[in-house]
């Protein structure tokens, strides 16, 4: 048998206590799984003194340099999350020559690229299945078994707790605010939930995805981001009569001008592979010129899922330190592509507005949207209390500037009491 591998643990809170789990329920046959016996020697937490059930206290230290120092250490699985002091301590273990395996999206979004050379300058693995869709492979396949291909799309609902929200406004014609006071005490919205419904934590993971599947490097900072604080059960409703779902999706194409990345509230016909992804999965659809369409779909976040990727990059690493070949795969962008500016994408759009009942309103919100160059797909009209009605049109594929100065119009307009809701539609 080949002597243990050594690893440290950075954090344990709900995925390092998962990773810890895991890695002892598969002690006995790690070495056929890996190629030998993978020991943690030491995790970091805050407080040495705080009971664990079940975590040998022994392995318990608050010295990050006890770690980065021990040369029998050979892999830093990072799980603390957030960008300091997770950025020093990775940017230390690899200068030390040690291999690093993370589920920081928030880190790996910003800082991605530096730390990427930072390995390949060492020669060491860095690996970051975990920090895009929990226990759904798709770093590796879009690094490796993809490789091959030109991507030019990948799309996907990359955050379980938006998802199981618009899930349950869905199924249940729940309002936005019931259904995010359920999600949390379900467990699956965190006590502040802005990163989750305002779009931003599904944008690091589609800066990630973006920079692996188009070969050039993407900042969180350059996607495009918007919640789903805006949207109604009224609109799901409408949708529906439409043949769609509502979700939110984080989008990404290479076009021949630059690439599009952004997270918003899309529309999608109800027969897309994504409109039946509920609840709190996941799902990446990617589409490339050799292997057309394919999708991976699971659960995205939670204790032993993250823990079930995270424990793959150690065995994936571990693997390559028997064989001597660590840093095989780093960095893949190659490439510098411009990254398009919102104004600038096209999109269909839904647009819900609360307009005067009478005689000449549709021929008014018609001609301001022909004069910005935007057409008209289809059109629901529905009277309601009030002297008022629900004017619902979809349009034809326009430029975003062009919507924008169409609503701005619209909202001078006396026979417009209230512009509800702007959705885009794939």
């Amino acid at each position: 048998m080949n002597k243990p591998i050594h690893i440290a643990l950075l954090g344990l809170g709900t995925v390092g206590s998962g990773v810890y789990k895991l890695l002892s329920m598969r002690a006995q046959e790690m070495p056929q799984i890996a190629g030998a016996p993978i020991e943690i020697s030491h995790i970091l937490v805050r407080n040495t003194k705080k009971e664990r059930p079940g975590v040998d206290a022994a392995l318990l230290t608050d010295s990050w340099q006890d770690i980065v120092s021990d040369p029998e250490i050979s892999i830093v699985v990072e799980l603390m999350g957030g960008i300091e002091p997770a950025h020093t301590y990775i940017s230390e273990a690899l200068a030390a020559g040690k291999n690093v395996v993370t589920a920081n999206k928030d880190l790996m979004a910003v800082h991605g690229g530096e730390l990427l050379d930072l390995a390949a300058q060492h020669h060491c693995d860095l690996q970051f299945e975990a920090a895009v869709a929990g226990a759904i492979p798709i770093i590796r396949p879009l690094k490796q078994c993809l490789a091959g291909n030109e991507i030019s799309e990948i799309m996907g609902i990359v955050n379980g707790t938006t998802n199981y929200i618009l899930t349950r406004m869905t199924q249940d014609g729940m309002e936005f605010d019931d259904a995010l006071a359920m999600a949390t005490e379900l467990g699956y919205a965190e006590a502040d939930p802005t990163a989750d419904i305002e779009g931003y934590d599904a944008g690091r993971k589609m800066a990630i995805m973006a920079s692996i599947a188009f070969h050039s490097r993407v900042t969180f900072e350059q996607v495009y981001t918007e919640g789903i604080t805006n949207i109604h059960a009224t609109d799901i409703r409408y949708a529906k009569e439409m043949g769609k779902a509502i979700k939110l999706l984080g989008v990404a194409c290479n076009t021949p001008e630059g690439i599009e990345v952004r997270v918003h509230p899309m529309l999608i016909p109800d027969f897309h592979p994504l409109a039946t992804v509920n609840d709190a999965f996941n799902a990446v659809f990617v589409h490339g010129d050799a292997l057309d369409d394919a999708m991976f779909m699971g659960r995205g976040a939670g204790e032993m899922p993250t823990a079930s990727a995270v424990t793959g990059d150690i065995i994936d690493t571990a693997r390559n330190l028997q064989m001597g070949c660590t840093g095989r795969i780093g960095c893949t962008c190659y490439k510098e592509l411009p990254v398009k500016s919102i104004d600038e994408i096209k999109s269909k759009y839904f647009i819900r507005l609360r307009v005067e009942d009478r005689p000449g309103v549709l021929a008014g919100v018609s001609g301001v949207l022909g004069n910005n160059g935007v057409s008209i797909s289809q059109v629901i009209q529905k009277a309601s209390k009030g002297g008022s009605s629900d004017l619902v049109v979809i349009t034809d594929t326009v430029r975003e500037r062009h919507i924008r100065d169409a609503l701005t119009i619209m909202r001078s307009m006396s026979m417009v009491r209230d512009i509800a809701s702007v959705i885009r539609v794939y």
